[in-house]
């Protein structure tokens, strides 16, 4: 049987990774592999959910030394997990941080690494043929699909990876590069761009996940030099955004989604170093670089090659070769220079028609997201709204902006995009859904959507009246952190929802926006009484004077609109000059 080594060539005496500032060694952590391989079952599937980096660096490695294959589900939820233990196949058991780990009803063995023991001196094997993990990604029908990784294409993949970083530093090999990452280990860029670039490219890394950029520029300061900030444009922004001293760092990677050129030199201005996209997906892994601030064209990794083939839906871009076995259809849109070199152009399932013509919401999202102003945007395109399987309506967008309007936002979008893509429903959020490595799922954009949707309401019979029904979904996302203990929906959220109602009353509407591009002015608003998740919301909107008054009130038990009054305030037209 083909087997190959754990670890790249390496010096066993010098640091792995890095613990609160302390160093340990290859040959210790290959120590601590090898004691746990011991503890673990005969047989089985590793879950690990090891939050520490290192643990689950350790869990890993025992793992593959005890022939199991590591499983990465989607979450760590316990509906999930017990979906698993019922899996036909191998008995299934959790690797954990410490005892209180919730495990879904699953076997648990506690991965740790306090016991001191003598470092190994020599460097184990692997069965080159084992599936050392499997991705577990949800798939449309909602059930978790496989993707396994056998240890021979992590080496292969890893390597070249290793390669074309250490050929950007000028560097024989990674060899004294130290990683912090904000991205968690379970994710597939995290586990490759960190503890497999660690093990099988030469690098070492910090066992932290810190988020807040203070956090990160500490765990950058705690390692030595050089060192490289592993994240996603989503956590990148909201660090460079933060007014904190960052120290130099020879290299930033970024993945998840595209990254503006923008943010990119900016990140090389602040960081002192390189920035590299890493591009990939869970079928073939990491598959090109680029560096941003050279231009758009990405490069492919090692014996990595594209072709084009031909489908029903058009040509689409297929990888082989290096660590990719067979032929794989990637499912994004590309535009090949030749085998090796590409510009992206958006996921195939990210495109987008509206009146005839077409987008993705990658490049609304660039555009949106490049806007002074706002922190965090997405744009959607409502899938119940459609009409002879034709959408029928512009795309919404979903934004963290606190010092703009929409009328602000839409202005600066009108200067980028064709008329038909600038939203018409603007939302302020106080913050976006997005997961721990910064993605926004369709499935949160969905939900959002639903709980954003125009009210319904009939017209009214009195023009200068009217009023509109919302019900406050418990899980709604403005509740996250507004206020721990006692969530508080949000004053922003009510005014949306007010305006929500204005724009189901053309009559109403007119009066403090004669034109579509205009938005009113709110001239006042008192909050008067919390809104709570599960209740339900009648807003009251007359005309008053110039403008339109609108009152917020919380459905009593009679389900009508004489209960608490929570909020009032008043629209009127924008200031002409």
């Amino acid at each position: 049987m083909n087997r190959l080594p754990l670890l790249a060539p390496r010096d066993l005496s010098a640091p792995l990774l890095w613990r609160r500032g302390v160093a340990v060694s290859a040959g210790q952590v290959v120590a601590q592999a090898q004691a746990l391989a011991e503890r673990l079952p005969a047989q089985g599937r590793a879950v690990n959910l090891c939050q520490d980096r290192g643990h689950f660096a350790l869990g890993l490695v025992a793992a593959m030394l005890r022939g199991h294959t590591s499983l990465l589900p989607p979450n760590a939820l316990p509906t999930t997990l017990s979906a698993l233990a019922a899996d036909a196949g191998a008995p299934v058991y959790a690797l954990v941080d410490g005892p209180e780990a919730p495990t879904g009803g699953l076997p648990t063995v506690v991965v740790g690494m306090d016991a001191p023991l003598a470092p190994a001196n020599e460097v184990p094997t692997v069965a080159a043929d084992l599936e050392a993990v499997r991705l577990l990604t949800s798939g449309s029908t909602g059930t978790p699909q496989p993707h396994g990784k056998r240890f021979a294409q992590l080496t292969l993949n890893i390597a070249a990876e290793a390669a074309r970083l250490a050929d950007r530093l000028g560097r024989p090999s990674l060899a004294g590069l130290t990683l912090v990452a904000t991205v968690p280990a379970q994710h597939s860029y995290g586990m490759e761009s960190t503890v497999l670039l660690a093990l099988l490219g030469g690098a070492a890394f910090e066992t932290g996940r810190p988020y807040f950029p203070a956090d990160i520029a500490q765990a950058l300061a705690a390692v030595p030099t050089p060192r490289a900030l592993v994240t996603t444009p989503f956590h990148l922004k909201t660090l460079l955004a933060a007014s904190v001293d960052l120290p130099p760092t020879e290299l930033v990677l970024s993945a998840t989604a595209p990254l503006s050129p923008q943010l990119a030199a900016e990140a090389e201005a602040r960081l002192q170093g390189q920035l590299i996209e890493i591009y990939g997906c869970t079928e073939a892994g990491q598959v090109a670089t680029r560096r941003t601030t050279e231009g758009e064209v990405w490069q492919t990794l090692g014996e990595l090659r594209l072709h084009l083939a031909d489908a029903a839906e058009g040509p689409q871009a297929v990888v082989q070769g290096g660590h990719v076995d067979e032929p794989t259809v990637l499912a994004d849109v590309l535009e090949l220079l030749d085998a090796t070199r590409f510009r992206l152009l958006g996921r195939a399932n990210d495109l987008i028609h509206v009146a005839g013509k077409r987008s993705s919401l990658a490049h609304l999202n660039f555009h949106l997201n490049r806007i002074p102003g706002v922190e965090d945007g997405a744009f959607w395109l409502p899938e119940d709204e459609l009409q002879d399987g034709e959408q029928v309506a512009r795309p919404m967008a979903f934004v963290v902006a606190p010092t703009l309007s929409a009328a602000q936002i839409g202005a600066a979008l009108r200067q980028q995009l064709e008329a038909v893509f600038v939203p018409r429903r603007i939302v302020h959020l106080e913050t976006l859904p997005r997961e721990a490595t910064g993605k926004l799922t369709t499935a949160a954009l969905r939900e959002l959507a639903r709980q954003h949707r125009p009210a319904t309401a009939a017209p009214p019979a009195d023009p200068d009246r009217c009023e509109a029904v919302f019900d406050i979904a418990s899980d709604h996302p403005a509740f996250a952190g507004h206020f721990p203990g006692r969530p508080i929906l949000p004053g922003v959220v009510l005014l949306s929802l007010a305006l929500e109602a204005l724009k189901a009353a053309p009559a109403l509407a007119r009066r403090v926006a004669p034109r579509p591009d205009e938005a009113p002015t709110l001239a006042q608003a008192k909050f008067l009484a919390p809104v709570g998740p599960g209740q339900r919301v009648h807003i009251l909107l007359r005309a008053e004077g110039r403008g339109v008054a609108f009152e917020a009130r919380i459905a009593s038990t009679q389900a009508n609109g004489d209960g608490t009054l929570a909020a009032r305030g008043q629209w009127l037209p924008q200031a002409t000059a």
